[in-house]
């Protein structure tokens, strides 16, 4: 039986980024968390120590931050396209590149003064080789809830089921989602704000029976909207939401008073793709 080494990659991982660009008396402000991994000819440095083709990933964290001085910090998926297409153009023994970003929002209270929004962040997942680029935007930790309009009823039940169908329940989740596009070259901004959009405004809208019959019309609805996206995909961790029971102080509870369920919890993933997109370049989840 031979031994051989295995898939392999390193880099620098959760270089905290922030950025301030002046103008004037107006300042604006990037907060932005890097991570960096590099992939290609690098069995020496595994099998015998050999670091000549190994890149330190010191020099990568150096390189976000003289990047971020030299060339600005604008979108995301600019800046990570930029970092990743730098290490493979540069380095020979590199065959490719992955950054991923997480993107920390502040709203303007004046001309230099900011206030950290404290709900979701913004992703971004960047794959370069010399034949391909993929770029993966998306959102974590979005809490949405709809007070009614959701039932869940007609499921399996064994003799383990405890569960009630109900045609009334809240429904709320934390979104994890992610899509990918079909190019590498659009109106980042506009996009994530249009699939972010999209994704609220489906839960918003749909009359649920399942949290799985959310997670599609989400991802419908991206599609949608923003043809340069080809694949939608979701985690949907189910936020439960019990009835107390108010009958010990003899009062009813006719749907207003709950018990916010920490864990365990359900949790909802899939997929809704384009027929026609063309394939993924590199493998990606959540």
């Amino acid at each position: 039986m031979g031994i051989v080494l295995g898939p392999n990659r390193y880099g620098k991982a959760e270089t905290r980024l922030v950025r301030v660009h002046r103008d004037g008396d107006s300042h604006g402000l990037v907060d932005f968390n890097v991570s960096i991994a590099l992939s290609g000819d690098l069995t020496a440095a595994h099998l015998t120590g050999d670091n000549s083709g190994v890149l330190p990933t010191d020099t990568m964290k150096n390189t976000v931050y003289a990047f971020a001085k030299e060339h600005g910090v604008g979108e995301p998926e600019t800046f990570a396209l930029l970092l990743a297409r730098h290490f493979v153009s540069t380095q020979p023994q590199v065959h490719a590149a992955g950054v991923s970003v997480e993107s920390f929002a502040w709203d303007r209270l004046g001309p230099h003064s900011f206030r950290k929004r404290g709900d979701h962040v913004r992703t971004t997942v960047v794959s370069v080789t010399r034949e391909s680029v993929q770029v993966v935007s998306g959102v974590t930790g979005l809490v949405l809830l709809n007070s009614t309009d959701s039932e869940f009823h007609g499921f399996v039940e064994d003799g383990y089921t405890t569960l009630k169908p109900t045609t009334d329940r809240i429904l709320a989740t934390a979104v994890d989602a992610r899509w990918r596009h079909i190019g590498d070259d659009t109106d980042w901004a506009a996009s994530h704000e249009g699939a972010l959009d999209a994704l609220v405004k489906a839960f918003v809208g749909t009359y649920s029976y399942s949290l799985q019959q959310t997670l599609h019309a989400m991802g419908v609805r991206v599609l949608e909207d923003r043809p340069e996206i080809a694949e939608v995909r979701l985690t949907l961790p189910n936020r439960h939401h019990y009835l107390a029971d108010l009958s010990p102080f003899g009062l009813d509870n006719p749907g207003e008073v709950f018990i916010a369920g920490d864990r365990p919890y359900g949790l909802i993933e899939g997929s809704v793709v384009r027929d026609d997109a063309p394939p993924a370049t590199a493998e990606w989840w959540l």
